[in-house]
């Protein structure tokens, strides 16, 4: 028999504690149930790649080691009911008139999968679960497509539905734009549902071609902090970025034979005719195209340990969401710039959409303790507020849970 490592151990023992709890809730809520099955997916932290996804660009995103885990079985009757570990709540709708509520809250995501899943035809069984999750609410380490991913996973599979993992992500995604309306890409969904432990996932967001990329450098860790600011302009912001992206391709499309979207045009091309753009959306289009192209140069220097010049990547990346694409926020930088004058720190930059939400952090195991005592005091000197740090393992996609 295998010996298993302390950290091995130690994630068995959570899981274990936690599905405890999903247990105890389960039973509070629905009564004993036999045949409860689990089912798990992690958040996921970009490196890499930020607001390409939806120029059918490229990304490089990883999966961490912080979860949703849903208990679920069968009820035998025509509804869901949902309830929640951490939000003490319980949710019930009939399987024929599944409606979007604002009031359900998270509730929504698994309602919008379960009505997703119909409107393709799919016979979506009644069934009872309960959530419980350590993925911080918006965060920027997606949350809403890990429910979405868990709960796509747990109906399918208990309502016997033959279909092809490849369409997971898809659905999930089409259920948040169409369900919850948000004009999402498909990155968090992709990478919840493909990504192998140890590996980041590159992922070409036309082709949904995608490679895993070893990121084992038992040296160096990632280190998330999060700036417990709300995102609260990242909606309507995110669409205003979309639609300036949308409109730079129009004019581009002028000059340029064969461009469909922003990941057509080449850094050399953009320096020929940005002077055909208006300046906002000039320094839109100059983001994503770099970007891109910061991304393929990330991913061959991981696959070859360089790990030097991908941190230094990760801050240009951070300089150009900040002057650029501006959806960087004071906290963010506060953050990036504390943590890039740290020795031992290779490369730090905001993830996620922005205006709050996390920055991550390349460094080497012997400073982390150092970042986060220094990143902490001048945090809470600007903001009088406490950032969390996430110690983080690279792991693999979603799954059911074997006990």
């Amino acid at each position: 028999m295998k010996r298993q490592t302390a950290n091995t151990q130690r994630e068995d023992m959570e899981i274990e504690n936690r599905t405890e709890n999903i247990k105890k809730e389960f039973q509070k809520r629905f009564g004993n149930r036999r045949n409860l099955r689990f089912f798990q997916a992690p958040g996921r932290v970009n490196l890499i790649g930020e607001h390409t996804d939806y120029n059918a660009g490229f990304v490089l995103p990883a999966c961490i080691n912080r979860s949703i885990i849903v208990g679920a079985s069968l009820n035998n009757r025509n509804i869901l009911r949902l309830a929640s570990v951490n939000f003490n709540n319980v949710v019930e709708c009939d399987l024929d008139s599944i409606e979007y509520k604002p009031e359900h809250g998270w509730a929504n995501y698994p309602k919008g999968v379960a009505k997703t899943l119909q409107k393709h035809g799919y016979n979506v069984k009644g069934i009872d679960m309960v959530f419980e999750g350590n993925v911080p609410v918006g965060s920027g380490l997606s949350s809403s497509a890990a429910i979405e991913i868990v709960s796509c996973l747990a109906l399918v599979l208990l309502s016997d539905i033959e279909m092809e993992r490849e369409k997971i992500p898809f659905l999930c995604q089409e259920a948040e734009k169409k369900f919850i309306d948000v004009r999402c890409g498909i990155m968090d969904q992709y990478v919840i549902t493909f990504s192998k432990k140890g590996c980041a996932l590159f992922l070409d967001c036309r082709s949904m071609q995608y490679e895993h990329i070893p990121f084992d450098n038992s040296d160096i860790l990632l280190v998330v902090t999060n700036t417990e600011k709300k995102r609260e302009l990242l909606d309507s912001e995110y669409n205003i970025r979309r639609s300036q992206c949308e409109e730079g391709v129009k004019i581009l499309k002028q000059f340029l034979v064969g461009v469909k979207q922003l990941r057509d045009v080449t850094c050399e091309q953009f320096e020929k005719y940005k002077s055909k753009l208006p300046e906002v959306v000039k320094k839109r289009c100059e983001h994503v195209i770099y970007e891109n192209d910061r991304v393929l140069r990330a991913k061959e220097y991981l696959t070859k340990r360089k790990f030097m010049e991908f941190g230094n990547l990760m801050n240009e990346s951070h300089l150009s969401l900040k002057r650029l694409y501006e959806v960087s926020c004071p906290e963010l930088d506060t953050i990036v710039e504390t943590s890039q004058e740290i020795d031992g720190v290779l490369g730090s930059r905001m993830t996620g959409g922005g205006f709050g939400g996390c920055a991550v952090t390349v460094v080497r195991k012997e400073s982390v303790q150092e970042l986060a005592q220094r990143v902490s005091v001048k945090y809470q000197e600007k903001f009088n507020i406490e950032p969390e740090f996430y110690v983080c393992e690279v792991e693999g996609g979603a799954s059911e849970l074997t006990l």
